[in-house]
């Protein structure tokens, strides 16, 4: 793999690294972002926003661009070591969306509100719950012996498809709780737009870089 990246075009390589780091960049900018708009601690409801965020934009990004061959901070670790590490990121961002869902939840109940009325609230607690799931999907990777009679090869590829579904859904639920009425409240006109930006930029990243892993290991197989 080093060969082949080494082979390409230093413009190609370029663009890539900086797309990575722009993504390093902007996910803990648009979580610092929603972080000081949220204010957590100052009500029950601002622990809900800044948890989903910290998991779904942070942590999430993180663990996925753990495995960038060209903007991860630990590409020279192995790559069993990189999986650990990709773990432990996943299982904090399963914490803080459990938390956040949690916060949401509670703080309905108190004002007697209903759950899961818009589209953010659906398609945010179908992703809680598949990301979890995803979570534990990943252990047979990291402890071989679990995934008896399947081909982990097979098991590698489809984990990362369903890990790119489950963190286009972790986006989409973002996006859609930039439009709800506490962002739309807080926030107007170009500085929405820039917020809105962020997790698309990183979808695309990340689509980007598992369709690219694909079709190199589907190269080499020829």
């Amino acid at each position: 793999m080093t060969v082949h990246h080494e082979s390409e075009p230093k413009l190609y390589r370029y663009s890539r690294i900086v797309c990575g780091v722009s993504t390093h960049v902007l996910c803990a900018v648009f979580t610092g972002f929603i972080t000081v708009l949220a204010k957590p601690g100052s009500s029950l409801f601002s622990w809900h926003p800044f948890l989903m965020t910290l998991g779904f934009s942070f942590f999430m990004t993180e663990a996925v661009l753990l495995f960038n061959p060209y903007s991860s901070p630990v590409r020279k670790l192995k790559h069993k070591t990189k999986g650990r590490l990709h773990w432990i990121l996943q299982c904090l961002c399963v914490c803080c969306a459990t938390a956040g869902l949690c916060a949401i939840v509670y703080n309905k109940n108190l004002n007697d509100k209903p759950h899961f009325t818009s589209w953010h609230g659906l398609v945010g607690v179908i992703t809680v719950c598949v990301v979890g799931l995803q979570s534990l999907g990943g252990l047979p990777l990291l402890y071989p012996k679990l995934a008896k009679g399947w081909s982990l090869a097979k098991l590698k590829r489809y984990h990362a498809t369903s890990g790119l579904l489950t963190f286009l859904l972790g986006s989409v639920s973002l996006f859609l709780g930039l439009c709800s009425s506490w962002f739309s409240d807080s926030v107007s006109g170009s500085v929405w737009y820039l917020a809105g930006f962020c997790p698309v930029l990183c979808a695309l990243v990340v689509m980007s870089q598992v369709t690219n892993a694909y079709m190199a290991r589907k190269r080499m197989q020829y």
